[in-house]
């Protein structure tokens, strides 16, 4: 089975107080607001109190193009993941020349060649690296990603698979919708760049023996849910992309999903409460109390997961590899470890870990 050997992430300079975004967002809807008195209250309820930006605040005042926005997108993109790699590398004590792998995960910016060939060119890695661009996956990219990266490194045991995600949300920001549904994306997303590294388990034997943690992958599940297709995503226009986001994904959680998950536990004769780590992408405050009532999960098993949401916000894909991130630097409970994420499709993916 291939092992998780560590994983990065990218701070921006540009996070915003969520006070400030508050500010800015009513200002802006104060003649919708007016005939939904409701909504007022949206920013005090998602539970975060700084979100991470890659642009300064002065971009949500201009109107901006979608060129504008996508070249934005494919500068920061390509810095941030280089750094995010270059972080990781050092971390593992692994040879860029040596990564066997690169996946590229995104849904909020677009360029050919893909970002994971200019990572590849810009950093000088291996030339022969099987690369993967992934587009479209939104908030389940992150535990998609691991998946994915799990398949290869098991079908190649001396894989390196380095796992990167870039999400930059802000940059998908439309000034003149005034829709709910962007205005609760401008209450919750952010951006985030993270990347992670899996080993195949005999390049793990040989160069991650000794490692005092050792996070091996055990299973996954992925699973798409029928005429859902109006749950999550984008709806793409002159002006850029439009977020479609549904009050529903909550309940959806807390039925489709647990039944799917239960499932997915009974093969390996456990349940919730086998789990000692719960590694969960934090899509909002009320996501997170889904998890937390209809899994029976304990609200100091979501510490690392309300952490995120709290210092950076919803960062799609990345979030759920800052909660691991967390994991990683605080500290795992040996046994067993589930990640969790759903996302457009609607889909949701799950991971579960062998952890000691």
């Amino acid at each position: 089975m291939p092992y998780i050997i560590n994983t990065s992430t990218i701070d921006f300079n540009n996070a915003l107080e969520q006070s400030i975004t508050k500010s800015f967002t009513l200002e802006m809807f104060k003649e919708h607001i007016l005939k939904r008195p409701k909504l007022q209250s949206v920013f005090d309820n998602t539970q975060i109190e700084k979100r991470n930006f890659c642009v300064p605040f002065d971009f949500f005042l201009n109107n901006n193009t979608f060129k504008e926005t996508n070249a934005i997108y494919q500068k920061v993109a390509l810095q941030s993941a280089k750094d995010s790699v270059l972080q990781l590398l050092s971390k593992t004590g692994v040879s860029k020349k040596d990564i066997t792998d690169l996946i590229y995960v995104n849904s909020t910016g677009l360029a050919t060649p893909s970002i994971d060939a200019l990572i590849i060119n810009d950093l000088e890695m291996n030339y022969n690296i099987n690369r993967y661009p992934v587009w479209g996956l939104g908030c389940v990219g992150g535990v998609s990603g691991i998946s994915k990266a799990n398949t290869i490194a098991t079908a190649n045991p001396d894989a390196l698979v380095i796992l990167v995600n870039v999400e930059l949300c802000s940059l998908t920001f439309r000034k003149n919708d005034f829709s709910i549904s962007n205005y609760i994306a401008a209450s919750l997303f952010s951006d985030g760049v993270s990347s992670l590294l899996v080993a195949g388990d005999r390049i793990f034997d040989k160069m991650f023996k000794g490692s005092k943690q050792k996070v091996k992958i055990s299973d996954t599940l992925a699973k798409l849910y029928h005429s859902s297709l109006n749950v999550m995503g984008w709806e793409f226009l002159d002006d850029g992309f439009k977020v479609i986001f549904s009050k529903d994904i909550p309940d959806i959680i807390s039925t489709k999903v647990k039944v799917d998950i239960i499932d997915f536990l009974n093969k390996h004769n456990l349940s919730f409460t086998d789990i000692d780590d719960f590694i969960a992408h934090p899509g909002g405050a009320k996501i997170i109390d889904s998890y937390r009532d209809s899994f029976d999960v304990s609200e100091e098993k979501l510490n690392n997961t309300r952490t995120v949401l709290k210092n950076y916000g919803n960062m799609s894909s990345a979030s759920v590899i800052y909660v691991l991130n967390e994991f990683f630097r605080n500290g795992f409970t040996p046994g067993n470890g589930l990640m969790l994420a759903v996302g457009p499709g609607f889909s949701s993916e799950v991971v579960l870990l062998d952890i000691s």
